[in-house]
């Protein structure tokens, strides 16, 4: 009596880490993600009121920013290791692919850069890291312009189809993988968001 759902258990695990599952996994992260950097991007207008908000949403930034770059990561690895369905959906174009390396760098470089800064709080040791961390925002706003301007146009096909009952298999394996990516971001920001106090007049970093 339990052969059939658990076949089919393990039929939805095989779709949902097929191409067309790791596409929409992909899309709905990065829908997600394009959110969360409008707010931070919004938030750069006047870091002075709103740096609690900006040191938050960074830190909330973590779980949603390792998912987007290890759904792509997989999908690299699946291609070039010979998975069948994976070369049979080919590859991105060769300009797509030198430009995923360098955004996942500057991602990592953004955030690393940024809680970083967070941990140290105002000081003279705080100016290269405050530095590197602009030098790195200026890089990536550039790389993921790019990224967005190419792949803007089939985020809403791609996350409306996966809300239909007739979605790809694994739908519920993908939406739990983004909000588990959400909840631990979630949970840093809020282990985290303190960490403001550092950067209050007259605080003095190390």
């Amino acid at each position: 009596m339990t052969t059939a759902p658990a076949a089919v258990t393990r039929q939805e695990h095989r779709a949902a880490r097929g191409p067309e599952g790791n596409e929409r996994l992909t899309a709905a992260t990065g829908t997600v993600l394009l959110v969360l950097f409008a707010v931070q991007g919004f938030t750069i207008l006047s870091l002075t009121r709103l740096l609690t908000v900006h040191i938050f949403v960074g830190l909330l930034l973590t779980g949603p920013v390792a998912l987007k770059i290890g759904s792509t990561c997989y999908r690299a690895v699946r291609y070039y290791t010979g998975a069948a369905s994976y070369r049979r959906k080919g590859a991105p174009p060769m300009p797509l692919r030198l430009l995923g390396p360098l955004l996942v760098l500057t991602s990592a470089a953004v955030l690393t850069t940024g809680i970083t800064l967070a941990l140290l709080g105002r000081g003279r040791t705080a100016d290269q890291v405050l530095f590197l961390h602009k030098a790195s925002f200026v890089l990536w706003v550039g790389l993921a312009g790019i990224h967005v301007l190419v792949h803007l146009w089939r985020l809403p096909r791609l996350v409306v189809s996966d809300l239909r009952r007739d979605a790809v298999a694994g739908r519920g394996l993908r939406w739990a993988l983004l909000a588990a990516a959400l909840g631990a971001g979630l949970a840093v920001a809020l282990l985290g968001v303190h960490l403001v106090s550092g950067w209050t007049p007259g605080h003095v970093g190390r």
